[in-house]
């Protein structure tokens, strides 16, 4: 039986007396000579040991399960991890959802509900989180706190925390050659380096990346650098820079009817392929500093501040939109750790902010001739502003050796502002105001291989600056080729979350396990609901009445079988049980919110050889889904298998692997984009999973 995890993370010491002829007649006052061995606890461990100390559920994704694995995009990162729901449309832009965060988000949209960092640094901005700089190649560790725990970090959302973790030079090879190949012209490779010289160290790595797909008119190309140089500028500080700098642009197919999906899922909408829709991002970038200042006393002073600049070319439907955002995020957090009624107390204290620069107009055009306006005629010009800033405060207190209450508080301003500025200029939509968001958690060490824990706490999340436009219901009338068009924003309120959360995690007969419930009662969910039926039904993003998010999240790790010569046999598998429906809504009563499968289940059978070699089987289940929140139509559920095989050389030197996907070439959903009455149809608004596919990789390590 392997040692547990838990086991891992504790320091062990062996001493032992040394005897000789030489010093037997020694007087009995001499103290015979002890030597303490003390085992070297791995960045895994400890990560996980510092995620273990939180009073809810967290998942952490190391590099070394990342390694065999092909990383076309993110939602490759979060296979097999419970409680998260990450699903491709065919390019990058995955809905990556936790706990029902940002359900009603399209595939390629920038994601809601999630806080995410790079680095421990804000990423997110007011907009919602980009995906073009999430490049997987870039990816060291992931660290997840599912829901509460992420205001431990300073996110305020339902969903949690997100943390990105790039390589650095002290754990990097000095050169590392990458690249992986596959089915569908899928192409990706990576060369980097990195090493520490004296108190300087760097990594960098470039990247280039492309794709036929699977759908008709759905490839994709991209290309970009990530670097970091670190220096120990004194014994107490560090200080680190980071760039990331990336280009991508993917074709868009349109989506798909269930029926479509059955017959031909590699088909795309025709009008897709007529207007060649396509969605350039011509070069996002992300400038970065965070210094880290051990003081005397032992306490930590954290500064960070960061630029990020990702401007989109939307090349979709009949319209174009030009847009260019400017992020500024700052990050101060001070730790401490103090005794507090002679008990151990665990302290932060934290601000971060991240402000949308003022930025130049949006600008709207024509893509192809319509009426009397010729194409490249311009149709309205708006403005997008909005900013979040949180003051955050966190306290573990050590009641006894066992049990830790966990209290957190956040202060946070928001700030969305939107208008159109032409052909008319519309009233200014401008939401300020503060929240207050508290959590309460304890966690109890019931054994030494077992932790409980429980939290309630309170989240938001304020609309996005450009869902003010596009949630309007106020259009242009007779005005040329703005007429149709949204004319003003909307007022949109924030949304807002009461959540409990049970669950514990540990080590047992069956191996390593961790299980949380959650029930969250939300306010103004933020979905696309009806907002006006006259003179015309008009659907856009708005808020809800209550809706209730609760659900079910495990993640279990068995070790089956174990022999030193023959190697091992592991099981595991994770399961997610997402519960999202309305309450007592006046039209849809207790339906389901459509978007996201009940039943999520995920499973990996190992075979691991002492020498390097390894096999696997996996499969993927989805329970059917609604499509609409009137409940009228379901997507069928489906389950997908897969095979890998690799080898990792015993110096990890080099390794190879090769991963058959959807042996049996199921056709199925992989996304659904939600609706508000189908009216019993087969709605257009389905992307197609991959169908069978064949990928390798290859690493190659110069230490």
């Amino acid at each position: 039986m392997p040692l547990s995890v838990l086991s891992l993370m504790i320091l062990s010491a062996l001493a032992h007396q040394k005897s000789d002829a030489a010093t037997a007649g020694l007087s009995e006052n001499v103290l015979p000579e002890i030597t303490v061995h003390v085992a070297k606890i791995s960045t895994s461990a400890q990560k996980k040991k510092e995620l273990e100390k939180l009073s809810g559920a967290t998942n952490y994704i190391a590099k070394e399960s990342l390694q065999s694995v092909i990383k076309s995009n993110n939602a490759d990162l979060f296979e097999n991890q419970p409680g998260i729901y990450a699903a491709s449309s065919g390019n990058e832009g995955v809905k990556l959802s936790i706990r029902g965060s940002g359900i009603n988000r399209a595939p390629g949209a920038h994601a809601s509900g999630l806080y995410v960092t790079l680095d421990d640094i804000p990423f997110t901005g007011p907009g919602g989180t980009p995906y073009e700089l999430l490049e997987p190649l870039w990816v060291d560790h992931v660290e997840v706190l599912r829901g509460a725990n992420g205001l431990e970090r300073g996110g305020l959302s339902l969903g949690g925390t997100i943390n990105y973790a790039t390589p650095i030079g002290k754990d990097a090879a000095k050169l590392q050659l990458h690249h992986e190949m596959g089915s569908r012209g899928y192409q990706k490779s990576a060369i980097s380096s990195g090493q520490q010289i004296g108190d300087l160290d760097y990594f960098i790595s470039l990247t280039y990346g492309e794709n036929n797909g699977y759908q008709d008119h759905s490839s994709s190309q991209s290309k970009g650098i990530a670097t970091n140089v670190g220096y120990q500028v004194y014994d107490n500080v560090d200080t680190r820079f980071y760039l990331r700098y990336r280009e991508t642009d993917h074709q868009t197919p349109g989506r798909l009817t269930q029926k479509q999906i059955q017959e031909d899922p590699t088909q795309a909408v025709a009008s897709n392929i007529d207007l060649n829709n396509h969605r350039p991002q011509p070069g996002s970038l992300w400038l970065a500093n965070k210094t880290n200042v051990n003081l005397e006393n032992g306490d930590l002073l954290q500064l960070a501040l960061a630029y990020h600049h990702y401007p989109m070319d939307l090349q979709e439907g009949y319209y174009n939109t030009d847009v260019d955002y400017d992020d500024v995020s700052t990050l101060i957090n001070y730790k401490f750790q103090r005794e507090f009624w002679a008990k151990e107390s665990q302290n932060t204290i934290g601000f971060r902010t991240t402000t949308h620069l003022p930025a130049g107009t949006v600008i709207e055009r024509q893509r192809v001739n319509i009426g009397n306006y010729p194409a490249g005629t311009e149709t309205r010009h708006y403005t997008y502003q909005g900013g979040d800033y949180v003051l955050h405060a966190s306290n573990a207190l050590a009641l006894n050796s066992q049990l830790w209450l966990d209290s957190r508080l956040a202060l946070a301003y928001t700030h969305r502002e939107s208008e159109v500025t032409w052909p008319v200029q519309s009233e200014k939509e401008n939401n300020r105001e503060w929240n207050l968001l508290p959590s309460l958690g304890v966690r109890y060490q019931y054994t030494l291989d077992t932790q409980l824990f429980a939290n309630i706490s309170r989240s938001l999340e304020a609309p996005h600056p450009w869902s003010l436009i596009w949630g309007s219901d106020h259009y242009f009338v007779d005005q040329g080729p703005a007429t149709g068009r949204q004319s003003a924003p909307t007022h949109l309120n924030t949304q807002t979350a009461n959540t409990i959360e049970l669950g514990g995690r540990g080590q047992s007969l069956v191996g390593a396990w961790n299980v949380a419930y959650y029930y969250a009662k939300v306010k103004n969910e933020l979905l696309a609901v009806e907002i006006a039926t006259d003179p015309k039904q008009i659907i856009a993003e708005s808020n809800a009445s209550d809706t209730v998010h609760q659900g079910v999240e495990i993640g279990l790790d068995s070790p089956l079988w174990q022999n030193d010569a023959l190697g091992k046999l592991n099981l595991k598998q994770s399961y997610t049980y997402n519960d999202f429906h309305y309450k007592n809504d006046a039209v849809f009563h207790n339906n389901e919110l459509a978007g996201i499968p009940k039943h999520i289940y995920q499973a990996e059978l190992r075979y691991q050889h002492p020498l390097g070699f390894y096999a696997g089987l996996n499969t993927i289940y989805a329970s059917k889904a609604p499509t609409d929140y009137a409940n009228s139509f379901y997507v069928d559920s489906w389950q997908t298998w897969g095979a890998t095989l690799g080898y990792t050389q015993p110096e990890k030197s080099y390794l190879a692997w090769l991963d058959f996907r959807n042996i049996s070439d199921k056709k199925y959903a992989s996304t659904i984009t939600p609706g508000y009455n189908d009216n019993g149809n087969d709605p257009a608004r389905m992307t197609p999973g991959d169908g069978f596919g064949v990928y390798a990789g290859l690493t190659y390590n110069f230490h």
